[in-house]
């Protein structure tokens, strides 16, 4: 009898932090390359832009998730191509549950560290280019280490919103327990079939984990802030 089956909720705890840190991880590769272009970049359609990328914070999460179905199921325009390229299907797996929840919470990583990077003293990056460094040494030397807190409050941000994801990963993961269900699918489903008490558990473990999350990303803007305040 393995683990999962003992402690009830443990499946889908697992299932949810694998795929909120792959989530996260891709949300924050993205967020951070595309806020570094929109904070410092100079080019047409920059509103728009920003506007798409955004767009997730407030479609109905049945939208977003229709988009995906469209994008990426076995006859959308990019899942077609996987399918019959590499044999990759999205539908149906914790992979689709990733991106799924990755589109959700790249806005959240993406304003928080374009508003970072946006306060970052221009005259720095400026000095560090007339001594010579390039421009991937100044984004790694000087931009970004004076607007990781931000960065990283918005991550944190975004790992909490991953973790919460439903709608969407509903439509294009589905609720397989064991394969694809995780702790908001299970809370719903333990609510559906009357199992209060799994309910309570779940909603618990979501709920401590989510303030947890939320706490820390606000000390470290705290932090951030009176740092500036002081310098």
């Amino acid at each position: 009898m393995s683990m999962f089956s003992i402690i009830p909720g443990l499946q889908p705890l697992w299932l949810t932090i694998k795929v909120a840190s792959v989530a996260t991880l891709s949300a924050f590769l993205t967020g951070v390359a595309l806020a570094f272009l929109l904070a410092k970049g100079r080019f047409p359609g920059k509103e728009w832009l920003d506007a798409f990328l955004t767009l997730p914070l407030v479609l109905p999460p049945t939208v977003l998730g229709y988009y995906l179905i469209v994008l990426v199921g076995r006859n959308g325009w990019i899942g077609r191509w996987l399918y019959e390229a590499f044999g990759i299907t999205l539908m149906f797996t914790w992979q689709g549950a990733a991106l799924a929840a990755t589109i959700v919470s790249l806005p959240l990583v993406l304003k928080s560290a374009t508003t970072a990077f946006e306060s970052v003293d221009q005259n720095l990056e400026k000095a560090a280019r007339t001594l010579g460094l390039s421009e991937a040494d100044v984004f790694f030397r000087v931009s970004f280490p004076l607007a990781w807190r931000g960065i990283l409050a918005g991550t944190m941000l975004a790992f909490a919103r991953a973790m919460g994801e439903f709608g969407a990963t509903l439509m294009i993961a589905g609720n397989l327990p064991g394969k694809t269900q995780t702790l908001s699918l299970a809370v719903y489903d333990a609510v559906q079939a009357g199992n209060d008490s799994l309910a309570a558990t779940l909603v618990l473990i979501t709920s401590l984990v989510c303030i947890i999350v939320l706490v820390s990303s606000g000390r470290i803007l705290k932090t951030s802030y009176l740092k500036e305040i002081n310098r």
